[in-house]
């Protein structure tokens, strides 16, 4: 009888409920002392999806991936509407906010391209750019959160294209 009400989700549901779970690993908020905002879950959002979407991006002559890139792209943008309606914000506020976002997500994209060869000092003042934290004092140094991305950064890299296609990978960071 409940067979019917189970819905099937789609590779970019998947990976859009992956990245939502990574940004919201309570590790970002205890560990590395970030606040717990919207501006600062959507910003991390917008980073862990940049490094799968220049991943796709570096595949050349396939239009699925482009395509699975672009259903990706509007998911996480519809998502993020609908997120910003239930809070509240009227028509005005969201769609002045999503040119906002929209223009922010394709900063942190663009800053985010070859990552791994950008210096300590790039990615030091990156992520104080981005993400706001609980002390400013400590703000200014993000080592520990450097080595979460540079760690992510290669496993994004590592995964197979097909794992990304399905929105099927699992990001374990061991902070030590």
């Amino acid at each position: 009888m409940f067979t019917k009400l189970k819905k099937k989700y789609s590779s970019e549901d998947t990976l859009y409920n992956n990245i939502l779970l990574l940004s919201r690993n309570k590790l970002f908020y205890t560990e590395f002392d970030l606040t717990d905002t919207f501006q600062n879950r959507i910003h991390l959002i917008f980073i862990h999806i940049s490094f799968l979407f220049i991943k796709i991006k570096r595949i050349k002559d396939n239009q699925k991936y482009k395509k699975f890139q672009q259903n990706t792209f509007d998911l996480l943008f519809n998502k993020i509407e609908l997120n910003m309606r239930e809070n509240g914000f009227g028509d005005v506020t969201v769609n002045k906010n999503m040119k906002f976002l929209v223009k922010t997500f394709y900063n942190i994209l663009l800053n985010c391209e070859n990552f791994d060869k950008k210096s300590y000092e790039f990615k030091n003042i990156f992520f104080n750019n981005y993400l706001e934290r609980n002390n400013q004092k400590k703000a200014q140094i993000n080592e520990n959160l450097i080595k979460y991305f540079d760690k992510y950064n290669a496993f994004c890299f590592d995964l197979s294209p097909d794992s990304v296609l399905k929105g099927d990978f699992n990001f374990n960071y061991n902070y030590n």
